[in-house]
């Protein structure tokens, strides 16, 4: 249920044996990074996914990671290990519930008590055996919360997403066109989407992130649908600079904006 995204098919060794990533592999530890905003866009604006508000969350967290192990190889003496942030084929969010960070909620995203689903997943794979954590248990009980509202269906049923339908697919992977059939179903994102988060219970309990790189460029949160009908891509270059909105591109971005106008 991948639709275009043909990566995904690649490398299943490796998404199931860690080993095959990093020579002498013992251990994953898997970390969690708060992205969840003090400040949201405007209510008359197309919509882009909390978080990419900031500094592209591939650069912000590798550079923790590395940190990270520095200070695991100061303390410890020869550790070798390597850091992945979505960026490998890697079972984050199968080894972040193996490691009790949290479960997987029906919308198939992570979820914590503690703070709900607003986070990034990265690892540290290291030669390095450690005491292991124990998964904990399912929280969803019977609210289909998040079932009932993705505005395309795409919860397929508990716990299955089918990607092929998901807006952050169609408005960021996909690059051909949208398919009509899904017209006035976009709920006005134009990159990404957090219905499913949004309507989660769990997610109440979610506090703004203290990542100062995380914070908007100042002119996001105070655009318009008109702002963004008038975008030009010196502006989409200045705004996004280290944006992963990158991804989709201006034309992508553009594409994205005239579907939801249509």
């Amino acid at each position: 249920m991948h639709g275009e995204m043909g990566y995904m098919e690649n490398h299943f060794d490796k998404r199931l044996d860690p080993t095959k990533l990093v020579d002498g592999a013992k251990s994953v530890i898997s970390l969690l990074l708060n992205y969840y905003p003090s400040d949201k866009q405007a209510p008359d604006s197309y919509k882009i996914s909390k978080y990419a508000y900031g500094t592209d969350y591939h650069f912000v967290i590798k550079d923790k990671l590395k940190s990270l192990l520095h200070f695991i190889q100061e303390e410890i003496g020869e550790v070798h290990g390597r850091a992945f942030v979505d960026s490998a084929p890697v079972l984050d969010k199968a080894w972040a519930a193996r490691s009790g960070l949290g479960w997987m909620g029906k919308h198939s995203n992570l979820l914590t008590q503690q703070v709900g689903s607003f986070y990034f997943i990265a690892e540290l794979i290291v030669d390095l055996d450690l005491e292991y954590d124990t998964p904990v248990t399912d929280h969803c009980g019977t609210c289909t919360a998040c079932i009932d509202a993705c505005p395309t269906e795409a919860i397929v049923a508990p716990y299955v997403v089918d990607g092929s339908k998901c807006i952050s697919y169609f408005t960021i992977e996909l690059k051909n066109e949208i398919p009509s059939g899904f017209h006035g179903k976009f709920d006005e994102w134009m990159f990404g989407c957090d219905v499913c988060q949004d309507v989660c219970p769990w997610n109440r309990f979610s506090k703004p992130h203290q990542e100062p790189l995380f914070n908007p460029h100042p002119d996001l949160l105070s655009m318009t649908k008109k702002d963004w009908e008038e975008i030009t891509e010196d502006i989409f270059k200045k705004m996004f600079k280290k944006s992963a909105v990158k991804r989709t591109k201006f034309h992508g971005l553009q594409r994205n904006i005239n579907f939801l106008k249509s």
